[in-house]
C-alpha cells in the first residue's frame, strides 16, 4: 500500500531526527499544548474566572493610582480569612502599614509617616495625629475583621476580593482580543486586550495547570495600574502578634482615637 509505505517512511525518519529537527509531529505537539484552542477571547477570560474564583490562596501585589494617589500592595490571603501584607500610599510621605488577618482579628502596624497620615478621626488636629502616632509606634492596631471600625476586610477576604474583582472587570471581558502569548515571571500566559476610548486593559491567564488569572494591566485611564498574581493554593500560616505588641481599638476611643 502506497499510503502505508508514505507513513512508514515519515515515522522513520521522525525518529532518525528526534534529537531536534523540526517538523514531524512538532507541528501537532505545539497545537495540541494550547489549552485554550477554540475558545475565544472572551470564554478565555471567563474561563480564567471561573477557575480563579476556586483558589484556596493566592498572593497579589500590585501598584497604581486610586483617587489619584499612588498606591502600593502586596497580600497573601486564603479562603480560612487569613491574610499578611502590606500597602504603602502616595509619593509625598503618607508611609507605609503592614497588615495582619487571623483569629477574626486584624492587625496594623504603620510606621509614624503612615499613622501620622491617617491617625485619628477627620478632621483632627497635627496634636492628636502626633499622640496616636505615638501611641502605635512599632505596635499593631487590633481591630475586628468585620464591622464598621475596619474596612480593611474586603481587603483580607479571598472570597470578598475576587468577587469584587469580577464584578469590576465584567464589562471589560467582553470585546477582548487574544494576542501573542507572553510570559509572567516564567510562566507561559495568553494575552487577552480590550480597548476602550484611551484605556487599554489586558489579562494574562496561565497556560500550564490551571487557567488562573495572572496579571491584569490597565493603561492610559484615569487609574492605571498593574496587579500580579501568584502563589496560587499554597498554604498560609499568620500568627498573631505579640500581645505586649498590641493596641486594641478600644484604647484608642478611649484616648479620642477613632
Amino acid at each position: 500500500m502506497r499510503a502505508n509505505r508514505k507513513l512508514w517512511a515519515t515515522a522513520t525518519i521522525c525518529v532518525a531526527l528526534v534529537a531536534g529537527v523540526t517538523g514531524c509531529s512538532q507541528d501537532k505537539d505545539k497545537a495540541a499544548a494550547d489549552p485554550f484552542a477554540g475558545l475565544t477571547a472572551d470564554a478565555i477570560a471567563e474561563k480564567a474566572v471561573t477557575t480563579t474564583k476556586t483558589a484556596t490562596s493566592l498572593r497579589m501585589n500590585g501598584t497604581g493610582k486610586t483617587d489619584g494617589q499612588d498606591m502600593t500592595t502586596d497580600f497573601t490571603l486564603d479562603s480560612k480569612g487569613s491574610c499578611k501584607g502590606s500597602m504603602s500610599a502616595g509619593t509625598g510621605g503618607e508611609g507605609k502599614a503592614e497588615i495582619l488577618r487571623t483569629g477574626g482579628f486584624t492587625y496594623m502596624k504603620g510606621d509614624d509617616a503612615f499613622w501620622r497620615s491617617t491617625g485619628g478621626e477627620e478632621g483632627a488636629s497635627a496634636d492628636e495625629a502626633g499622640a496616636m502616632s505615638a501611641l502605635l509606634k512599632g505596635r499593631w492596631m487590633k481591630m475586628p475583621s468585620q464591622g464598621d471600625d475596619n474596612d480593611l476586610g474586603s481587603l483580607c477576604d479571598l472570597k470578598t476580593m475576587i468577587k469584587e474583582m469580577d464584578e469590576e472587570d465584567k464589562s471589560d471581558r467582553t470585546g477582548l482580543t487574544r494576542g501573542k502569548d507572553a510570559d509572567v515571571d516564567g510562566a507561559a500566559a495568553a494575552t487577552l486586550t480590550k480597548k476602550k476610548g484611551a484605556e487599554t486593559t489586558t489579562f494574562y491567564v496561565a497556560k500550564e495547570g490551571k487557567p488562573y488569572v495572572l496579571r491584569v494591566v490597565s493603561t492610559g485611564g484615569k487609574e492605571p495600574g498593574t496587579v500580579t498574581f501568584s502563589e496560587y493554593d499554597k498554604p498560609l500560616a499568620v500568627a498573631a502578634p505579640p500581645a505586649d505588641q498590641i493596641v486594641d481599638m478600644a484604647e484608642l476611643a478611649k484616648l479620642g482615637g477613632s
